[in-house]
């Protein structure tokens, strides 16, 4: 596929582990053990097509309203993840960053986020994002409320405040805009993940669990997104067709 029909940015919606674990007579949680080697596989594959960026919903601020045990068990995992993964991530060139927020949100699982951080951070080939305790709305919000702080102190002119302000106050203000947006396991919204950065971005729904989802699926959607007419709002007539 010509280099210029690969999405830059994919933000994917990890869905369906704890359908797909339930449909085998399983625990919800080993739903999300297996969905550990579908990220790895998919982020690979995105290496191997030119994909600069990966942003993967690992828990969103919604997450919390889930059972305490599958909360616990999710916080452990995240953290796990991280710690087992970060050195093959760095073999492979890939950059890992997190966007979210900090209250509430495990103190290991921080600590093993910025080791990640650290460790990868001069990695040029993929940046996978991982959003834990994230939520597009939270972000925005976040993102009002520095701008009105640094208004109400004199440092900013609210007059201003245009878009390129918004994008500065963000988690990840150097993180280019979602050009394909990809959910698996049938559900079809977006779930208040990245709202700012998806704004014009191409949206794929796959009726794959996320257990089942490889780095083939990851190209499907590719796939899918470079026949899409990308207009930005624009049109052209094209009389007769």
């Amino acid at each position: 596929m010509p280099a210029e029909l690969i999405p830059e940015h994919v933000a994917v919606v990890m869905d369906g582990n704890g359908r797909w674990a339930n449909a085998r007579g399983l625990p919800r949680t080993a739903g999300h053990e297996a969905g550990e080697a579908a990220l790895l596989d998919v982020v690979a594959g995105a290496v191997e097509i030119g994909v600069k960026h990966i942003s993967a919903y690992a828990f969103s601020t919604e997450n919390w309203k889930r059972s305490p045990e599958e909360v616990k068990f999710l916080m452990g995992f995240n953290r796990d993840v991280i710690r087992r993964r970060r050195d093959e991530m760095n073999e492979w060139g890939v950059r890992v960053r997190w966007a979210g927020r900090r209250p509430r949100l495990w103190a290991s699982v921080i600590k093993e986020l910025e080791i990640a951080e650290e460790l990868t951070r001069d990695n040029d080939v993929c940046t996978l994002t991982m959003c834990v305790n994230y939520g597009g709305r939270a972000e925005i919000a976040d993102a009002a409320r520095a701008i009105a702080t640094e208004a109400a102190a004199g440092r900013l002119d609210p007059r201003k405040v245009t878009e390129k302000t918004v994008q500065k106050y963000l988690d990840e203000p150097d993180l280019p805009d979602v050009d394909l947006f990809w959910r698996s396991s049938g559900e079809q919204r977006t779930s208040n993940f990245m709202l700012w950065q998806a704004a014009y971005a191409e949206l794929v729904f796959m009726d794959t669990p996320w257990p089942d989802v490889d780095r083939r699926s990851l190209w499907a959607a590719v796939e899918e997104y470079a026949r899409r007419d990308r207009r930005y709002g624009g049109a052209v007539d094209r009389p007769g067709t």
